[in-house]
């Protein structure tokens, strides 16, 4: 599990380091051949609105993702946003302007390089109710109850424990909370050799589950009102067939956090 963590960050921390150079050049969760990289074969740049990019002063290549969640979200004013896995805060930044007034945005990452290009980039955008923390989307260095809303981008694939990234987000959560994701999930079991290859994990590909599994895990973390669907289908020689989808849940209005 560690190999795993070590290889996303690493990844990770060498994408963060070429878009600070060049923020153009990598766009999406991966390389521009997408050889070895669902989020690039799936890429969110277009899922984006050209105007309020502009507004930001950002380009869709501050995306590592494979979707828009601030969108699926339903933000409105005043609430509080958590975006697990936030890279080069993008969708942090989208959601702090949605939230305002009276709300915030939150960004967990655990790649120092990463935090460092958001940032920048909250900088570049101005925008002051927006918080980049470091941390592990596993454990969250915020309090039980306390955001309204969870959401994320082409991240949770990459967890090792899947079932652990959402029992942190239901305990955020407050009752009623919404959770709100664009990942990439399985539709078919992927080859045994993927399975192990670490470049493929942090690649947002052998990681990924079926909707099925997503589903039962987000039921297991106490989650209610399920739903997945599947966008962009994608099928790699060697590996399997995958798709990039949006998962939404609820917190219901009368659960709350029990660790065990």
């Amino acid at each position: 599990m560690s190999d795993i963590v070590d290889a996303v960050r690493a990844r990770y921390a060498d994408k963060a380091l070429r878009m600070a150079a060049a923020p153009a050049a990598d766009a999406c969760c991966g390389d521009a051949s997408g050889a070895t990289d669902a989020g690039s074969a799936a890429c969110c740049g277009d899922a984006y609105g050209a105007d309020e990019l502009a507004a930001l002063g950002l380009d869709p290549a501050a995306s590592l993702g494979c979707g828009d969640p601030t969108l699926l979200a339903d933000l409105h004013p005043g609430e509080t946003v958590l975006d697990l896995g936030s890279g080069a805060g993008l969708d942090v930044l989208l959601s702090a302007r949605r939230v305002s007034p009276g709300g915030h945005a939150y960004g967990v990452d655990i790649t120092d390089e990463m935090l460092a290009v958001a940032r920048a980039n909250q900088e570049k955008a101005k925008v002051e109710n927006a918080t980049f923390l470091k941390g592990a989307i596993e454990a969250v260095p915020l309090p039980d109850a306390s955001v309204d809303v969870v959401i994320s981008n082409c991240v949770i694939n990459l967890a090792a424990d899947k079932s652990a990234v959402l029992r942190e987000a239901f305990r955020i959560l407050r009752p009623g909370g919404r959770f709100a994701v664009a990942d990439m999930v399985a539709l078919e079991e992927l080859t045994s050799d993927a399975k192990r290859r670490l470049d493929l994990w942090a690649g947002c590909i052998a990681g990924t589950i079926s909707a099925e599994a997503y589903a039962e895990a987000l039921a297991a973390a106490g989650f209610g009102e399920i739903g997945i669907e599947t966008t962009r289908e994608l099928a790699l020689a060697g590996v399997g067939r995958i798709a990039s989808a949006y998962i939404r849940a609820r917190k219901a209005q009368g659960d709350s956090y029990a660790d065990g």
